[in-house]
């Protein structure tokens, strides 16, 4: 006897989606989209906020990117200290490439203050989440984006897919991304390139690669 096929399930189709959700879509190291157009009234002032942040251009500008120069730097990275500054070097075509906290403010224009810390007391970020009306645990280790207000979801999720160096899972995030949300929206001294620049170092430990000093 022969098998029974197998009917495959349709897709399910999402119908009347709200706008606000369709501009959420899950894609990591995406550039953002911020209405320019305006034709979305709820976030209306909030996508007006952060086209005037400083970062703006952390999660507005879009080059060509070439996986397999991504692949080449991170292939040969290793964390250095070079005249007393710690940096990430790497080779990409026999060119010797160097990230530094530095470096990132400048690139991505963010307009950092070198001696800014890079993470807020845990205790400020909680007492903000209760501001923001959080409907989640706030005294967990993650919060889900959902649980906010739709305006601090997207401040949150732009964040997640723009700046952080999560692989999967975008609905629920650490305090470190939550800290700098709060940073940006109180306006609090944070320096968000040694932010960047700390992920990218835990990207290493990832994969196995060496830190070194010369």
């Amino acid at each position: 006897m022969a098998p029974k096929e197998r009917k495959r399930k349709a897709p399910t189709k999402k119908e009347n989606k709200p706008e606000e959700e369709v501009m959420c879509e899950k894609r990591h190291n995406q550039i953002s989209f911020l209405d320019p157009e305006e034709k979305i009234t709820e976030l209306k002032d909030i996508t007006q906020w952060i086209r005037e942040s400083r970062i703006n251009k952390a999660v507005t500008f879009s080059t060509t990117v070439y996986k397999s120069l991504i692949k080449a730097f991170w292939n040969s990275a290793s964390v250095v200290q070079i005249d007393g500054t710690e940096v990430i070097q790497g080779q990409v075509n026999d060119l010797n490439v160097v990230v530094s906290p530095e470096i990132l403010s400048t690139v991505l224009e963010l307009q950092d203050n070198p001696d800014a810390p890079f993470s807020i007391p845990i205790m400020c970020t909680r007492g903000f989440l209760l501001r923001m009306k959080c409907i989640g645990e706030i005294f967990s280790s993650q919060i889900n984006k959902g649980d906010l207000p739709l305006r601090y979801k997207f401040i949150l999720h732009i964040l997640i897919q723009c700046i952080s160096n999560r692989r999967g899972g975008y609905d629920m995030v650490g305090n470190d991304l939550v800290g700098l949300m709060v940073a940006l929206v109180l306006n609090k001294p944070f320096s968000i390139s040694k932010y960047i620049f700390t992920n990218m170092k835990e990207n290493k430990t990832r994969t196995g690669s060496r830190i070194t000093g010369n």
